[in-house]
Formats: structure tokens, C-alpha cells, sequence
């Protein structure tokens, strides 16, 4: 069975981190994951990020590829798994590093600004929120974060863990004791960086190395 993981930078929907990118990409690979780089829109208002997501993974499923995976950081862990949860397009996994999670949270600012306004209705950010948005429906998710993440504050993937606890949704998460925001691989990061380790042995239970 083929599978595709699409890889998301993170950048605060301002920008795109390069070290999130193809590195993360070519790591996939070298674990024989087909990988690639979608650099979605930024400085762009919701709905048109989860838009361009979705005619990606769309985009991608027309190649024949048989299972489609999202592995997202930070702003780009927020669009992963906002399509993973809301998109009209299956996926059938999503990894999360360090994600923007909560538009209802004061943090993360900037990633709220840039994709709804500091000035979004209590609904828009309600609806934008991934764990408002999870069902039993949703894909597997691993999901990893630093206890020390100044940036998105690790109170993100505890909510996001959570809401998948709640409605039976297979899951994985890990918080690291120390690390800042943005640390990608999260070479030479401590403990932090047995993630990718873990993100593998993860895909392999699923039956993506098969």
C-alpha cells in the first residue's frame, strides 16, 4: 500500500521556517516514506490555508497514492491538523510538533492574527481551534511538545490530547522536559530529540513501513 506524508513548515502564518522543511522531509525518506514540502499560504486569512491544504492532499490522492499522512510544526502543526480534523479530504495520519492548537488560548498571538484577526468573533476562534474540532472520526495523531515552549505554551497539545482521549481517537503524546519553540529534528536538543525515533516506531505500528 503507498503512502505519502506531506510535510508543513511552521512560521506564524508569516513565514516558512526552512528548518521545518526539507530536512524534515529528507528524513522521511530516509526512513522510505515518501515526503514533500507544501508550503501553504501565509500572511493569507482562514479560510485559505485549510483550502490549500485540502487541494494538496487532493492533489497528492490523484498521484494513486493510497494513504496520506500530515506532519506539521508549530503554525503548520495548526494547518495539519486543522485539515486533518476539518478538511474535506481524508488523511490518514498527522504528526503535530510543538502545534499552534487553541485560537481560544491567548497565545499564540501572531499565529491568530495572521490567520483570523485579533479581532475574530468568539465563533471564528472557536471553530478554529483543533480541539473543539475533534470526533471519533479523526485520524491517529502523534503529537509532541517541549514543557519549557515559551512561544505556543505546551497547555496546546494537553488540550489537543485530551479532546482525542475523549472521543477514542488513537493518539500518541509526548512532552518533552526541556526545549525552546521551534526546534525542529531537534538535533542535540535533549530528550527532545528522541521524536523522531518515537514518530517512526509510531508510523510503523500503523502499518506505513509495510
Amino acid at each position: 500500500m503507498s503512502s505519502h506524508i506531506i510535510v508543513l513548515p511552521g512560521g506564524g502564518y508569516h513565514r516558512h521556517a526552512p528548518h521545518e522543511a526539507e530536512p524534515v522531509a529528507e528524513w522521511l525518506e530516509g526512513l522510505g516514506h515518501a515526503a514533500s514540502v507544501f508550503r501553504y499560504p501565509v500572511l493569507t486569512r482562514h479560510p485559505g490555508v485549510i483550502d490549500a491544504v485540502t487541494e494538496e492532499i487532493r492533489r497528492v490522492r490523484a498521484t494513486g497514492v493510497d494513504r496520506v499522512g500530515l506532519l506539521g510544526f508549530s503554525a503548520g502543526g495548526h494547518a495539519a491538523g486543522h485539515a486533518a480534523l476539518a478538511s474535506s479530504e481524508r488523511v490518514d495520519a498527522a504528526i503535530l510538533c510543538y502545534p499552534v492548537v487553541s485560537m481560544q488560548l491567548a497565545t499564540h498571538q501572531g499565529s491568530r492574527e495572521n490567520l483570523i484577526g485579533l479581532d475574530a468573533t468568539d465563533e471564528l476562534r472557536a471553530d478554529t481551534s483543533l480541539d473543539r474540532l475533534v470526533t471519533p472520526a479523526a485520524p491517529p495523531m502523534f503529537v509532541w511538545h517541549t514543557a519549557e515552549d515559551a512561544a505556543v505554551p505546551v497547555e496546546h497539545s494537553y488540550l489537543l490530547g485530551q479532546a482525542l482521549a475523549a472521543n477514542g481517537v488513537p493518539h500518541a503524546l509526548h512532552v518533552f522536559p526541556r526545549g525552546r519553540h521551534g526546534v525542529g529534528l531537534a538535533q542535540d536538543a535533549g530528550a527532545a530529540a528522541a521524536w523522531p525515533a518515537l514518530a517512526a516506531m509510531w508510523l510503523d505500528e500503523l502499518g506505513w513501513s509495510s
